[in-house]
Formats: structure tokens, sequence, C-alpha cells
């Protein structure tokens, strides 16, 4: 939201890009300062301490479509880049009105607002012109950046402080299983949390009160984390169904079997291959899945058949008797059949 104090501060400056820089400028720059500046590589610096705050407000706010907005009208009237009269037959001539700046400033919609001044010397007071520019007209509504009390120029409250976002990388073990992790906050403090059970790759966890400093009496702004999840060497995941690919034999397959699945928690389990098993059928074992708050999932075991790379003289023998046995039988027929199909 608009803030008086917007009139000292240089965002562009701080983050070193011009002031028409896109979005994807301004996250680089942020990105490359924040590294530079943040307390972890600076401890006990209070300037870079405070140089890592101003490139959190600018970035917050640069990176706001709305606000930037906002920055961008009161850093044009900061510089002097418009010239302002109270308006009628004293405002004299040449001298720019309100209505033609805010008009060429938001496409024509300027002749709209309307400001009063104070003081008596005709020179506009800050809360109005921003008042008129971003909130109701005639007054300050619900909505409006200084409150909901009503009265024109009314003051605006403490703002709350800016969200920080932040990321962490957990095992795949760790993700289905919960995990606590420590953090760094922007005064450099540790921040240590609970990440819950069955936390998914990329999902965000909001942690309240752990982002930006507000204005004196007001809420810090939230700490945004971004949780990445590392890969299994073993196992997969299917919403809260952990998976897993279960070789067998040839012979488990056509004969059936019983035979043992590995499971996260380190323990095994005994699972029934029925007489005739195909490759990729998924047999599905209960509540061996990810358990969260809510539910628990199940382990599915996908059957892939193993192909023996090297044969005895007696196995190649009983193959062969196989294959003599199927002789004149087409495995492939019904996918012909099925191919030729409109």
């Amino acid at each position: 939201m608009a803030s008086q104090d917007w009139f000292e501060k240089d965002f562009y400056a701080i983050l070193g890009v011009p002031s028409d820089a896109d979005d994807a400028a301004i996250k680089k720059a942020y990105r490359k300062l924040a590294r530079q500046h943040h307390p972890d590589k600076n401890a006990g610096d209070p300037a870079a301490e405070q140089k890592f705050k101003d490139i959190t407000e600018a970035h917050s706010v640069l990176s706001d479509k709305k606000q930037r907005q906002e920055y961008d009208a009161v850093r044009q009237m900061a510089r002097g880049g418009a010239r302002f009269t109270a308006g009628g037959p004293g405002g004299g001539a040449g001298a720019e009105g309100f209505e033609d700046i805010f008009s060429s400033m938001f496409g024509g919609q300027g002749g709209n607002v309307r400001f009063s001044t104070r003081g008596g010397g005709g020179q506009p007071d800050l809360n109005d012109i921003l008042g008129g520019l971003f909130g109701q007209q005639g007054g300050f509504g619900q909505g409006s950046p200084y409150g909901d009390r009503g009265g024109f120029g009314a003051p605006r409250g403490p703002q709350r402080g800016p969200d920080i976002q932040a990321k962490t990388t957990l095992s795949f073990r760790d993700a289905v299983e919960g995990s606590t992790v420590t953090l760094s906050g922007l005064d450099g403090q540790r921040i240590t949390t609970r990440i819950p059970a069955g936390v998914k790759d990329g999902q965000k966890i909001k942690l309240r009160g752990k982002g930006g400093d507000g204005d004196p009496g007001a809420a810090k702004g939230d700490l945004i984390l971004t949780v990445s999840v590392e890969k299994h060497p073993v196992f997969g995941r299917d919403g809260d169904n952990l998976t897993i690919d279960l070789p067998v034999t040839f012979a488990e397959a056509a004969l059936g079997a019983t035979v043992a699945v590995p499971t996260l928690d380190g323990h095994a389990v005994k699972v029934k291959i029925a007489p005739g098993t195909p490759s990729g059928r998924v047999l599905r074992v209960k509540g061996r899945g990810v358990k969260t708050k809510s539910h628990t999932g199940d382990l599915l075991a996908k059957v892939a058949i193993l192909v023996p790379q090297r044969l005895s003289d007696e196995a190649r023998a009983a193959i062969e008797t196989l294959r003599a046995q199927e002789e004149g039988a087409d495995p492939r027929a019904d996918l012909f059949r099925e191919a030729a199909k409109d």
C-alpha cells in the first residue's frame, strides 16, 4: 500500500535496476543482492542487515503490480515532474492542475478525482492526494490504504510486514514421515519448524509471523516456505500411495508364489502372486503408504517379470518344451485385431 516514506525511497536504485525494468530483471537483481547481503553471510554487520531489509522491501513493492503502480505515481510527484495548483481562477497560467496530472497517469480517469488543500497556501496535502488516487472519492472507505475510519485525509494504520519467500529440500523419507527443519529469518535468527508428514514436492507452507517487520505496532509478515522433495531409488509416490516395481521370476508369475516386498519403514510384507500373473499387474498392500492426519495411503507393487539372462541346459530344455506346447498360439492376435478397428 502507498506510504508517505515512498517519497524518500528509490526502490529502483536500491535494486540497481532502471525504472522500466520488467519482472524478470527485478527478480534477478533481488536474488543477487539478497545472497550478497543475507544476515547469514554478514553476521554482526548492522549495515548489511539494514541493506537486506531495504532490498526485501524494494522487491516486495516492485514485484507487486498494484503496489508498483502506486509507487511510480508517488515517485513522479516526488521528482517534481508535475506542478500543482489549487485549481480555479487563481491557479496561475501554465500550471498543471490535479485532474490533468492524474488523467495523464491513469488513462484519462483523473478528471473524476477531486482534492482539497490545507494550510491556506494552495499546496495539496499528501494524504488527500493518495486518498483520492488509491482510495474512495470524497473520503477513505473500506479497502483504502488509509483505513476505514472515514474522513478526508485520515491517516493510514500501521502496515503489516511483507511476506518472505524461502525454500527447503527434504529427503523422500522425511517428506513422507515428517521432519523438523531450521531456517534463517530476516533478522538472522534461527527459525525451527515442523514439516508435517505427507508434504508433496512443490508444496508451500505458511509460517505466520516469521516474515518481514511491519510498522511499529503492526504484525510481522509471513514466511512462505516452498518444499522440494528428493527422489527415492526404490519408492515413488502417487498421491498418498507409495509405489514400487516388484521383480518376479517367470516361474513365480506362471505358477504362483508368495514373495516379500520392502516397505519404507524398513520392514517387509508378504504378497501373494496368483498363478498366471502378467507383467504390469498392480498388487495393493493396505495401509503401507503415506500417513497423514486424515488418511493413510497404500503400497502399490507393480509386477515386473524378469527374463533370465543366462540359462542352464536344463532350463533351456524346459523352455523349449514350453514353446513347443504353445506352437500355433499367437499372443499378438488380439493386438492386431484391435489395431484394425476404426
